[in-house]
């Protein structure tokens, strides 16, 4: 037996395993996008809804700035301009963080999942929900005191007033269509967000389908509740100088007034984001998503009678042979128990304990090897967590991407050399010794402290493909073959 245990045996590689954004599907991003935000403090929740409402009316004067005097120019390029100036709000909530209603409308994604209960779903809509309109509320006094209506000889208020006129005008059927319509574009637009950690690309992203919804006339409850109110503000509270500088009178937008807004616009407007973002967009995927998840069974490899026949015949051949006559590619699995980078750690904990295993390898949509999770690598992680049963991690969190493999052509013994003994220990003759120490250890006290702490499972690559596992049991298993055998034989 070779007194070293060479380099080429074993490879120490690291899986590439995609980064995590890349290696969860958009649902379960989407999932755990809304489970945060259900999972924030009220306090800080709510606060950053406030700054969501006020970037949304942040925009809304930027549309109003854009589109005033525009009268002589094309009605779509108009409104485009219009659109991708409106298109800040979304870009300020995303980058520098805000809660926004119709974005938040995703978390029943989570919901559907059972990561959150419906009362706590609704709690956070309405934090959300009016800290959005706090924070327009409060943009809305800030640009009223400094009478932004007087802007271009007060064409500018003009605009406004007849912006937040034409919102009141919509039946409450259509005013629930342009809602399910407006926030299927928004989650849409926050959905591809997902797919890139790049500022810039965000940002990019998220232009067209705000220009899209505001240029065509969908409806924005949270944006609505600047834009309406801000026409109520005018019509009543302008001075009398505004009026006439536009050859108008408070009487032509007598419409203007709360009770309009709230029930043929505000509530039915909410209703139909919910509708389109939440349910049109979030459920929608998920459905489609659960629907293409393999199921539980369809990823335990069952043992069919074929496969016990093969079993039955390679064991009866293998009691013929001694461990020196066999490879890695002999006595591995050739077709093990394996998990999915996007299981949760539960499922992959009651994997590994209802199949009586310690460990499993990890494979990607392509079935390439890109870790490995044992149950400590669980346990460890729900130790930390204090056993939470709410946890959103999944096997790719969780697994070792830096793991020992060995290749499908190397000998066994030279495998279970490096498993069990530490050839450092066992050989250590001549390490200097204190002065006067006279003690000495023989070889079998030296083998007995030469133990290892080193993995009993090792994922076998051929040609640098992942082509089976071998344990330390699969090694012991063909030993009892061995003895056995022998045992028989001798038998007189």
């Amino acid at each position: 037996m070779p007194n070293n245990f060479h380099s080429p045996i074993m490879s120490l590689i690291k899986a590439t395993a995609p980064e995590q954004s890349q290696a969860k599907t958009m649902v379960q991003e989407v999932e755990d996008y809304g489970l945060s935000k259900v999972k924030k403090s009220t306090a800080k929740s709510f606060s950053l809804a406030v700054f969501a409402g006020a970037f949304i009316a942040i925009a809304f004067v930027f549309y109003i700035t854009v589109t005033t005097g525009a009268q002589s120019a094309p009605w779509g390029l108009v409104r485009v301009a219009g659109g991708i100036a409106f298109s800040l709000g979304l870009i300020l909530v995303v980058l520098c963080g805000g809660e926004l209603f119709t974005s938040t409308v995703l978390s029943t994604v989570a919901w559907a999942e059972g990561l959150v209960s419906t009362k706590k779903l609704l709690g956070c809509w309405a934090r959300v929900y009016f800290g959005n309109m706090l924070g327009a509320a409060i943009m809305l006094l800030l640009v009223f005191s400094a009478k932004m209506y007087f802007l271009d000889g007060g064409q500018w208020g003009l605009n406004a007033l007849l912006i937040a006129q034409h919102k009141l005008q919509h039946t409450w059927i259509q005013a629930f269509s342009l809602g399910i319509l407006c926030n299927i574009l928004v989650c849409l637009g926050i959905w591809m967000t997902f797919s890139t950690k790049d500022i810039l690309a965000k940002s990019m992203l998220l232009i067209l389908p705000v220009a899209m919804f505001v240029g065509s006339g969908f409806e924005h409850s949270i944006a609505n509740m600047f834009m309406v109110p801000l026409g109520i503000m005018i019509q009543n509270f302008s001075e009398p100088a505004f009026f006439i500088s536009n050859n108008i009178s408070s009487t032509q937008f007598a419409d203007l007034n709360w009770s309009n807004f709230l029930l043929h616009n505000l509530i039915p407007v909410t209703l139909g984001n919910i509708v389109g973002g939440g349910v049109l967009i979030g459920l929608a995927y998920w459905v489609i998503d659960k629907s293409s998840e393999p199921k539980k069974s369809e990823l335990v490899r069952e043992n069919t009678h074929e496969n016990r026949h093969v079993e039955m015949h390679a064991e009866q051949k293998n009691t013929q042979k001694t461990l020196n006559d066999f490879l890695v590619k002999d006595l591995m699995q050739s077709n093990p128990l394996t998990l999915t980078e996007q299981q949760t750690i539960y499922q992959a904990l009651s994997f590994i304990v209802d199949n009586k295993i310690s460990s499993a390898p990890v494979l990607d949509e392509n079935k390439q090897l890109v870790g490995f999770i044992s149950e400590q690598d669980i346990l460890r992680v729900l130790w930390s967590k204090q056993y939470s049963n709410t946890l959103n991690d999944r096997v790719t969190d969780v697994m070792q991407t830096e793991m020992l493999t060995v290749d499908a052509m190397q000998p066994v013994s030279s495998l279970l050399e490096f498993m069990v003994v530490d050839k450092e220990k066992l050989f250590a003759l001549n390490e200097p010794k204190a002065l006067g120490d006279t003690h000495y250890q023989n070889y079998e006290q030296r083998l007995k402290s030469a133990t290892v702490q080193r993995p009993s499972s090792y994922a076998v690559l051929h040609e640098g493909l992942f082509c089976g596992v071998i344990t330390r049991q699969d090694v012991a298993k063909q030993l009892c073959l061995q003895y056995k055998n022998n045992a028989t034989n001798n038998v007189v």
